[in-house]
């Protein structure tokens, strides 16, 4: 079934997938299904890193947003979902489907984001207001419109659990073991040539997690749609990826410096707590370092996740069972207000800062890389995936400078990239995965950089392999 270019919508009676974002690219996911009289959008997420980020974002969706009937949300992670509130103030007025997990995650990241779309907004107004210009910043939508977009959700769904949307079109969720309430996305469709199923990943977690169950393919498919985020690479093994954080945390203790760690809040804050809480336990890290979670949207993604002990990994469930907390403990210091966190910059020595966001594209952790990233005896830990654009990503590469706030920074700190914390299956873990789909006539790949989608796509076999550019369709 070939890629063709755009075309009118689908009224035929076939079905037919669009891709409006996440091609050849790792951020912005953005699907069309089109299949038994509904039009049917899997997630909405905005675009990351690059120049062109906010055009992008603010650009057409390719297709009418007050035409679509149903959106599935597979996770809240701000690249699936930051989209949702323009959607509903260019028009939709359909329903939002998810885990119950995901749509209480979503309602806490689609508020910090468009409170973030405020405040640049109020920035650039003072800009054009300096140059004399008399005209509105644009916003890409206000806190007004993430509250509107919360009316849509329907009530959260268990994974496993067929749920009809018509006659002929039904979606189950299973499990993706990304983060919590992540999902991948599985369409029933009743044709007159038979039932197809058609699956859509959404981001996939790791065959052996840190922190949660491992991922949960539905068993044959027709089409598969799937992310290649590290589609061309092997994750080190966690238990090494664990010793060499507590390895950088002792050498910067002994050198009289800082550790900062850019952390996404849902997932990866509560992974690192629960591993920094294993390092005290077991006196791996030095007595004296102080762990600050410098993150409001992570203390409180935090308590989410205390809600959800059924889809964590056997420890942690158990702890949490027993009344105990694997993410809190006296050690550990929440800073929910700014002058909290203005006042880490005081410190000079044994601390660990994590702060978001883990791209270093916003945020609170610029400011702790302003104060921190200049000097030698530091330590900056990257443990998640930095795209193309951002400002992590120019880090890890080599940059000897950045800018931050108006000001040239030397990257003189100690920078360490551990990718065994990854929150995304490897190749490895991507190729079992497509393999228990058994064999799909299509794979489309998606939600990754070019090389890593092609040395996936070279290890598929027995499947028609397509990777769309923007605004390609499938028709099957």
């Amino acid at each position: 079934m070939p890629l063709s270019s755009p075309s009118q919508p689908n009224n035929t009676g076939s079905i037919k997938l669009s891709f409006h974002g996440a091609n050849q690219a790792v951020t912005g996911s953005c699907h069309l299904l089109e299949a038994g009289g509904l039009r049917i959008v899997v997630d909405c997420g905005l675009h990351q890193g690059g120049r062109d980020a906010d055009e992008r974002n603010a650009a057409p969706f390719g297709f009418d947003p007050s035409s679509v009937d149903v959106l599935v949300l597979t996770h809240a992670h701000l690249d699936h979902c930051g989209r949702l509130p323009l959607l509903v103030k260019r028009g939709f007025k359909g329903r939002i489907v998810c885990t119950e997990a995901t749509r209480e995650l979503a309602r806490l990241v689609l508020l910090d984001a468009a409170h973030l779309q405020e405040e640049e907004a109020q920035y650039q107004q003072r800009k054009l207001q300096r140059r004399g210009e008399n005209r509105d910043a644009p916003v890409l939508y206000s806190v007004v419109d993430a509250l509107r977009s919360f009316d849509c959700f329907a009530p959260g769904l268990a994974y496993g659990e067929a749920h009809a949307l018509n006659n002929s079109v039904s979606v189950t969720l299973h499990n993706a073991g990304h983060i919590l309430g992540a999902a991948s996305a599985e369409f029933q469709i009743q044709t007159e040539q038979g039932a197809r199923r058609i699956l859509l990943s959404g981001d996939i977690g790791p065959q052996h997690p840190a922190l949660l169950l491992p991922p949960k393919p539905p068993g044959q498919c027709d089409v598969v749609v799937m992310e290649t985020t590290y589609g061309d690479r092997l994750h080190r093994p966690l238990q090494p990826s664990i010793d060499e954080l507590y390895q950088v945390i002792e050498e910067t203790w002994h050198r009289g410096g800082n550790v900062v760690i850019p952390t996404f809040a849902l997932e990866r804050a509560q992974e690192l707590l629960n591993v920094l809480r294993m390092g005290v336990e077991q006196h791996n890290i030095p007595r004296g370092m102080q762990i600050f979670l410098d993150s409001p949207m992570a203390i409180s993604a935090t308590e989410i996740f205390k809600r959800y002990a059924d889809q964590f990994c056997e420890p942690v469930q158990a702890m949490l069972t027993r009344g105990e907390d694997p993410f809190s403990w006296s050690g550990v210091h929440n800073l929910r207000e700014s002058s909290q966190s203005q006042a880490l910059n005081q410190i000079k020595s044994g601390a660990i800062i994590l702060a978001g966001a883990g791209m270093c594209n916003g945020g609170r952790v610029r400011h702790h890389l302003r104060h921190n990233l200049w000097r030698p005896a530091c330590a900056v830990v990257f443990v998640g995936f930095a795209a193309q654009g951002t400002l992590a990503r120019r880090i890890i590469d080599g940059a000897r400078t950045v800018h931050l706030f108006g000001e040239e920074i030397p990257v003189a700190a100690q920078v360490h990239t551990i990718n065994g914390f990854s929150a995304h299956a490897d190749q490895a873990d991507l190729l079992t995965w497509h393999a228990a789909t058994g064999k799909p006539m299509d794979t489309v790949l998606v939600h990754g950089e070019s090389a890593a989608m092609n040395a996936l796509a070279e290890r598929l076999p027995n499947t028609t392999v397509h990777r769309p550019e923007q605004g390609d369709e499938l028709r099957i």
